[in-house]
Formats: structure tokens, sequence, C-alpha cells
């Protein structure tokens, strides 16, 4: 091997966000939860290889689960195999999981996951965003308010 091949393996940082979240619903809080994964599940993080765009949270016994969120499989692991869509246990300290069961029993509030991230520790979490689903109108006065914003700032450079 060659000292100059570099590695293409995330250490920290994002490796998946889920930028229709806000566009589709009004994020009151955020919680940074842990994720069980597999040792190919963290390896194919590391890759970059994963989708949260249609995942959601799920309270199922008391536990929180990542549901449809999209893991590749890792390619050169064999014995291992892991479904890429399969429910992932959140883990959350027992107050906050109690908080967030009781926040979505109340109606209307879902919990979404905003992004997937490496810690500075290097440790796989996500990003949990509470939240209530917009309506049409809303979405059209957050494109209203976006495009003014964008407005006002142009005029103001003077452009």
């Amino acid at each position: 091997m060659s000292a100059s091949k570099k590695s293409t393996m995330i250490s920290t940082g994002t490796v998946a966000k889920n930028r229709k979240a806000h566009f589709n619903y009004a994020i009151e809080e955020t919680v940074e939860a842990g994720l069980m994964l597999t040792g190919a599940e963290v390896k194919s993080l590391r890759l970059g290889r994963a989708s949260i765009n249609e995942a959601y949270a799920s309270a199922e016994g008391g536990e929180l689960f990542l549901i449809n969120a999209s893991i590749l499989e890792y390619g050169s692991i064999g014995y291992m195999k892991h479904s890429a869509a399969r429910p992932r246990k959140l883990l959350l300290k027992k107050k906050e999981l109690k908080r967030l069961i009781g926040a979505v029993a109340r109606k209307g509030y879902t919990l979404i996951p905003l992004e997937l991230y490496f810690n500075a520790r290097g440790i796989a979490k996500v990003k949990i965003g509470l939240g209530v689903g917009k309506n049409t109108v809303d979405r059209r006065e957050d494109i209203k308010k976006r495009d003014w914003d964008r407005e006002k700032r142009r005029l103001l450079k003077g452009g």
C-alpha cells in the first residue's frame, strides 16, 4: 500500500441529513440520541452509505426505534449481513425517553431524524427533532417569507 492513499472513511462529521424535515415539519426541539448498530453498519456509515430522508422514530414497548433509515450493507463482510432498513434502537436517558414518548402521545407530534453524524469521539449519533407536520398553507407562508428575506438582502446589498 502506498503512503499517499487517502482514506474515504468519515471519523467525525455529518453522514446524512434530512433536508426536507424543516420544510415538512415545524420542529420545536432537538435531542441527540445514540444508535444501537452492528459493526458492519458502523463501517458502512463511515463510508457515508446512509439515508434518513424517509425515516422517523417510533415508540414500541417503552423504547424508541429509528424506522426506515437506510444503512446500506458493508461490501466486504460476508458472515454478518444486515437488512438495510431494519429498525434500530435509539439510546436515550430514561427521563428524556419518557418525555419524548409523552410528547408523541399528544396529538400531531412526530419524532423526525434531522441529522446522522459521528461526534468528536467518533461515536454515531442521530439528532432527533420533535415537531408537528405543516399543512400546505404553512409551507406556502414559509416560501413567501424566505423569498422576501432574499429580496430584502438583495435590495440592502444595493443590487
